[in-house]
């Protein structure tokens, strides 16, 4: 594994459990909802999202099974730019605003999410996906995420919600695979469109991420949706049993 990769998890989850040679297990413990359980590993050690290690052209490629196709939250693997987090600087890290997306990833939710700004788009399950969004001043939208709490009110989040889908180019296909079975996954970030391939699937799209990304592999509990009714709803699902994503093959190459 690369030795840049952090290890990012929960009380209740085991990261990076080694089965084999080359063979690797992200796993969460069951548990109730309101407990967030996550299971990580990133690249996200360089704390500013400019620094951030890949552009295209970059391939990633692994092998990959989960536990069950119908696991409560989200897993997936690919690149991003951790659009949410913030830092202030505090503890002499370094100053992190919020975003908004980029993305390129192979990318699983239940059905409790629904997680995309076009209404003729999956807002669920299993996709490969990209999100494209518009240079935005971070201050503003740091500023912006003050305002959370008016989210909750239906007739503006609706507002909000077509603000994203003018400044947020998203693109989305669904993939018919039986995820607990061993896939090899493809995605070649190109400078202009990003291919993924999966069994005899080939999806393409000219939809592509706008920044340097970090490479990142999950597995959690959690849930958003922000529907086109701007009911925004999120938080944490139960887990009746142990929820696993085992990778193999891992390779990650520029050019």
């Amino acid at each position: 594994m690369n030795p840049y990769f952090e290890i990012n998890k929960t009380p209740n989850a085991d990261v990076l459990y080694r089965i084999e040679e080359d063979l690797w297990s992200l796993k969460i413990h069951p548990g109730p909802k309101g407990n967030y359980r996550l299971a990580q590993l990133d690249d996200g050690i360089v704390q500013t999202r400019d620094l951030l290690p890949w552009k295209p052209p970059v391939t990633l490629s692994l092998r990959a099974r989960v536990s069950a196709n119908d696991i409560p939250g989200t897993w997936g693997f690919g690149f991003w730019n951790d659009p949410f987090s913030i830092s202030l600087g505090f503890g002499g890290g370094k100053r992190r605003f919020p975003a908004l997306p980029n993305a390129a990833w192979f990318f699983f939710s239940s059905p409790h999410n629904y997680l995309s700004f076009r209404n003729t788009l999956p807002a669920n399950g299993f996709v490969a996906q990209t999100f494209r969004s518009s240079r935005f001043p971070r201050p503003l939208l740091a500023l912006g995420a003050l305002g959370f709490p008016l989210l909750l009110w239906p007739r503006l989040a609706c507002k909000l919600r077509s603000l994203f889908h003018d400044l947020i180019a998203e693109s989305s296909f669904p993939l018919n695979c039986d995820v607990t079975q061993w896939n090899r996954y493809t995605l070649e970030w190109l400078f202009d469109q990003v291919v993924f391939k999966t069994g005899n699937q080939i999806f393409e799209t000219r939809i592509t991420p706008n920044a340097s990304l970090g490479f990142v592999l999950w597995i959690d509990n959690q849930y958003a949706a922000f529907p086109p009714n701007g009911k925004l709803s999120y938080g944490t699902l139960a887990n009746t049993q142990t929820a696993w994503l085992e990778i193999g093959g891992l390779e990650l190459k520029h050019g």
